[in-house]
């Protein structure tokens, strides 16, 4: 079933459909796995273009007709629109979590809340958690931020607009002050992006992503689609579609060609994919344009009519049916089974939920729904019943039970499992950073972005080593990492004797240099020096260079890339391969081929060790440094 303008008051516009088709399938795929479409994020940047539109459309036409905006009335719709959708949503999520894994629940109130409030984006950034760089189980609802800053645009737009049309109603005007907002919301994305550091903030930030909304909103000042006739001249339908196949040729390639790592989508490319996606929506609203009809074929105006639902039931369904680790990569049955079943629970909601309620509303949707169960269950005491097993089933899921502290199954966690922080010498232990520099491993509580470490940051307390003073394989070896490197210390001491380790849970190699350079200072960085991050994100190839171009007086420097299931994963190891390959003292540790295949070696996440990993992984460590560094 196709939709219609309910009022009779606009047109409906079929390629717009066809539109969000696309932006959907592109986020789907990115969250199915990001090495199919890099730049699948992009969809919602198209979305928050649609939106812009649609809405300042909708709106200046209700001001045109008559002479006022009623918020009440829009607020409404909104609210009838989205909210009915996302309660049954998350009502399935709870309901779903409750029955597999109930001890999540209560660490997931905040999100259920967030979400119910449409705040999430502003909650995940108070959180400090990261889009692209989050260990252990993601939330099911992390997609919500993108609902929240579309939520938070539907409350103040209309209020800014009204005030901007009754101050000054021409279009020039008021474009031009869209696109003031516009440049200000871009300026401010490309100011606080810092090169290797997580973009998150600035990614999820209503500031920093009003742009695109804004330059939707410019548009339909400029092209609005009740103004469009469909009887212009040939010349003008060529103009507009070619056109929009130019811009949708560019959004396409922007999909398929970026990386959510890409410096460039934070200085500039996401507005050229805002404007690029304007220049789409203007083609696909001319009802003349050949483009529109063709992306308003059948198939994609279906999806795209359930393009909310479909949305909003995607992520759960993969978050809540994927390995935990992911270690074993991706399976195209499971990915296929999850997208199946996106679309069926998106067709059911449209159906059962989202049509009926666009149509006849709250009250009239909530008789036929008791209709629907009275016929069902005629027996009034069989009915008492099932009500009240449901308000107690809901009850249940929206209390949970306490959560139980993780079991901790890597080589950090203590005890003959699984190798703890370094055994201790018999002698008193100095503190981190403290005594002769020989053995010593430092560790400290750092950003949250490596949960599965963080039990032991806070229950394993550095402790140094001291190594016999014969036969130190070790001595002159400096280690620098993560709570990976701390998850083998035990094994590396034992195997070398004498290194030194400096590893910190959630360290970025953008603070390498300074670990480096403390290091140094206190006479402890040695002649060969293993590098052993990139679990927690990516960097820049800058930050990598400035920090070999500092250590080029070391005999030797062993770079270890990652196994981390992540979208960052490829972007690391490509640039550290390159790196070795460049550098005369520079060699690389294969960690991610060295691994293959060998899941038991895992914990949980996928990332960090077990006591049998640690093992093998501290071997090869050794076995590189104690190798002779020949010519490249």
């Amino acid at each position: 079933m196709m939709p219609s303008p309910i009022e009779g008051k606009s047109r409906y516009m079929p390629g717009i459909d066809g539109l969000r088709a696309l932006a959907v399938l592109a986020v789907i795929a990115y969250h199915l796995h990001p090495g199919w479409v890099p730049g699948g994020l992009l969809g919602v940047g198209i979305f928050f273009v649609l939106s812009g539109y649609l809405i300042t459309d909708l709106l200046i036409a209700e001001w045109q007709r008559e002479g006022r905006l009623n918020l009440k009335s829009f607020w409404l719709r909104r609210f009838r629109r989205l909210l009915p959708a996302m309660l049954v949503l998350l009502s399935a999520v709870a309901a779903w979590i409750w029955l597999v894994d109930r001890s999540r629940l209560p660490a997931l109130q905040g999100d259920f809340l967030a979400a119910l409030t449409y705040v999430s984006n502003w909650w995940l950034v108070y959180r400090e958690v990261s889009y692209f760089e989050s260990f252990g189980p993601p939330s099911p609802l992390g997609h919500f931020w993108s609902l929240a800053v579309e939520e938070q645009f539907y409350l103040l737009w209309p209020l800014l607009l009204a005030l901007g049309l009754r101050l000054q109603p021409r279009r020039g005007w008021l474009a031009g002050a869209m696109l003031l907002g516009t440049a200000a919301s871009a300026a401010a994305m490309a100011l606080l992006y810092e090169p290797g550091a997580d973009p998150s903030r600035i990614y999820y930030g209503t500031d920093t992503r009003a742009f695109g909304l804004l330059i939707g909103a410019a548009l339909a000042v400029v092209w609005p689609s009740g103004k469009l006739s469909s009887g212009t001249s040939v010349r003008i339908r060529r103009i507009v579609d070619w056109a929009g196949t130019a811009g949708l040729f560019a959004v396409l390639l922007m999909i398929v060609r970026s990386g959510q790592y890409d410096a460039f989508l934070y200085q500039g490319g996401f507005v050229l994919l805002s404007l690029a996606s304007a220049v789409t929506v203007a083609a696909l609203a001319h009802p003349s344009g050949q483009l529109g009809r063709i992306l308003g074929c059948r198939p994609l105006r279906w999806l795209g009519v359930r393009s909310y639902g479909i949305y909003l039931w995607h992520y759960p369904v993969i978050v809540l049916t994927s390995p935990a680790s992911g270690s074993d990569g991706i399976s195209l049955l499971r990915a296929a089974l999850q997208l199946t079943a996106t679309i069926g629970l998106a067709a059911l909601s449209w159906k059962f939920v989202e049509e009926p309620i666009r149509r006849g509303g709250m009250k009239a949707w909530g008789t036929q729904l008791l209709g629907w169960y009275r016929k069902r269950l005629p027996q009034q005491g069989m009915r008492w019943v099932v009500s009240g097993l449901l308000i107690l089933f809901i009850s249940a899921s929206c209390l949970g039970e306490s959560p139980q502290p993780p079991t901790v199954t890597n080589a950090l966690a203590e005890g003959s499992e699984g190798i703890a922080a370094p055994v201790p010498a018999p002698t008193p232990a100095p503190q981190p950073d403290q005594g002769n520099g020989t053995g010593t491993v430092t560790e400290a509580s750092g950003p949250k972005t490596d949960e599965a470490a963080e039990v032991v940051a806070e229950t394993a307390p550095p402790v140094a080593m001291e190594a016999a003073p014969e036969e130190e394989a070790g001595a002159g070896i400096t280690a620098i990492g993560d709570s990976v490197l701390l998850g083998t210390a035990a094994q590396l001491e034992k195997q070398l004797p004498g290194i030194v380790i400096d590893g910190k849970v959630g360290r970025q190699l953008a603070q390498a240099q300074e670990v480096a350079d403390r290091l140094r200072s206190k006479g402890k960085l040695g002649s060969r020096i293993i590098i052993e991050l990139g679990t927690n994100g990516a960097f820049s190839k800058k930050q990598l260079e400035s920090l070999l171009h500092s250590l080029a007086d070391a005999e030797q420097i062993v770079l270890v890339n990652s196994r981390v299931p992540r979208p960052w994963e490829g972007t690391v190891n490509d640039m550290l391969k390159e790196a070795s390959g460049r550098f005369a003292n520079t060699t690389l540790v294969d960690w991610h081929a060295a691994s293959a295949g060998k899941a038991s070696f895992f914990a949980a996440d996928g990332v960090h060790l077990n006591a049998a990993g640690a093992e093998y992984y501290a071997s090869l460590l050794a076995k590189a440094v104690r190798e002779p560094q020949g010519p490249k």
